[in-house]
């Protein structure tokens, strides 16, 4: 495995895992019933994740045009990582929205 990919690899990894905790702080906002403060994370949580995607992206290019790309545990790694992040980043969403409902629904027993 090269240097480059090496970084390639790393970089999905790391941004994945940037994505995954912006998430679960975004999580944790909307427990406390901070909803802008959650918007706010997943947005950031997106830009991550588009980061990594674009990295990802590039890698299937580079093999459609006929590059040689040597398929390696750490790379399976990344893109299990990056796509437990997606699903994680997606399902937290849809919790928060619950979370909305609740909020709201409680308010107006008051």
């Amino acid at each position: 495995m090269t240097e480059q990919m090496e970084l390639i690899i790393f970089e999905i990894i790391s941004t994945g895992g940037t994505a995954k905790g912006l998430a679960y702080e975004a999580l944790a906002a909307a427990e406390n019933g901070d909803f802008e403060e959650a918007e706010k994370l997943l947005k950031e949580a997106d830009e991550a994740l588009n980061q990594a995607h674009k990295v990802q992206t590039d890698i299937i290019q580079a093999e459609a045009r006929g590059e040689n790309t040597e398929v390696s545990v750490l790379f399976v790694h990344a893109q299990d990582h990056l796509m437990t992040a997606i699903e994680a980043r997606n399902l937290i969403e849809k919790m928060i929205k619950m979370y909305k409902i609740i909020d709201t629904k409680l308010a107006n027993l008051k």
